[in-house]
């Protein structure tokens, strides 16, 4: 039996691929999934308690030489006990024998491959000139997902970003300020959204409020938005508003709706189709087009690769016993 590599979070980090990298790979498995070319069967989720989850998330994705499995679990109340709300470990397997190859600390890939989800989606949807990106949630997936818009829409220059706790705005400001962008502060949802070129909603899910915030008349005309909190920030209303919706997978967006979210939503098309070239993206100015990122292990074994193989040219990780 092969040495197994172990990659704590600190070691991903060391071994991660570039953003500009990140987003390419991304991109690579949405065509790839458009063709047809991928393996991903639904993901096995198991409900503990209500709001807490765990789940396994299979892929194969031939092109990029990578396979195996991200396991998450999402405990929002481990907040309270100092730990983290969500966990992984990425198992990737040799494409050649099968046999297990790695093991790795999921945060840092779960973060740069959701923002550069969004950035390969904001290549093909949004306005090439966008100048302003309107936040709502300040945390992780948030400063990941306009770090990445940045590497693909080079004109971004203005952050407005709405959050409850006025510490995580004041860091998440900071991060914004030295990428190069100017943030600013706002007091409600509303101020963020209404004068974005491109809007990120990234807060926790379940929401913690009765009903999402985001109105129809919030959005300007041409505006382009990333929804990576399922339906915490947006009602049925405001995404039946935009011109067209697109998500990453067709299946696990009508699985999701079986459960219960994304309730009287329009039905979305496929994000990968258009990544392919095999369906038009931005067509009109004014158009106001919207992406729902689900999350897919395609996106979590190709990085993964990357960062394994890096990991082994630098000598970086802790090789366990057989």
């Amino acid at each position: 039996m092969p040495a197994l590599l172990y990659l704590s979070a600190a070691d991903v980090v060391s071994a991660a691929p570039p953003a500009a990298e990140v987003i390419n790979l991304v991109a690579l498995a949405l065509t790839e999934k458009a063709h047809e070319r991928v393996h991903m069967p639904p993901k096995p989720t198991i409900l503990p308690r209500p709001g807490a989850l765990l789940q396994a998330m299979p892929a194969w994705v031939e092109a990029a030489h990578a396979g195996g499995m991200k396991w998450v679990s999402a405990f929002p109340e481990n907040k309270t006990r100092g730990l983290p709300s969500l966990s992984g470990l990425i198992i990737l397997n040799d494409p050649e024998t099968g046999l297990p190859e790695a093991i790795l600390d999921a945060a840092w890939i779960t973060a740069a491959r959701t923002g550069a989800v969004t950035a390969v989606a904001a290549r093909a949807l949004a306005r090439p000139n966008s100048q302003s990106v309107g936040v709502l949630g300040a945390g992780v997936q948030a400063r990941a997902n306009v770090a990445a818009l940045k590497q693909v829409l080079p004109g971004l220059r203005r952050v407005l970003v709405y959050a409850p706790r006025a510490d995580a705005v004041e860091s998440f400001s900071h991060e914004m300020n030295a990428l190069g962008l100017k943030a600013q502060a706002v007091a409600s949802p509303e101020l963020a959204v209404r004068e974005a070129d491109v809007v990120v909603t990234a807060t926790p899910w379940p929401r913690l409020t009765s009903e999402p915030p985001i109105s129809p008349d919030w959005l300007r005309a041409g505006v382009f938005a990333s929804v990576v909190d399922l339906d915490a920030s947006w009602t049925a209303a405001a995404a039946a508003h935009f011109d067209r919706r697109f998500t990453d997978d067709l299946p696990t967006m009508a699985a999701t709706r079986e459960k219960g979210t994304f309730r009287a939503w329009p039905e979305p098309e496929d994000l990968g189709r258009v990544i392919a070239g095999l369906r038009p993206g931005r067509q009109r100015e004014e158009e106001r087009l919207l992406t729902i990122i689900l999350g897919l292990g395609i996106y979590d074994v190709v990085v993964a690769r990357q960062v394994v193989d890096e990991a082994r040219r630098r000598g970086i990780g802790t090789t366990l016993p057989s």
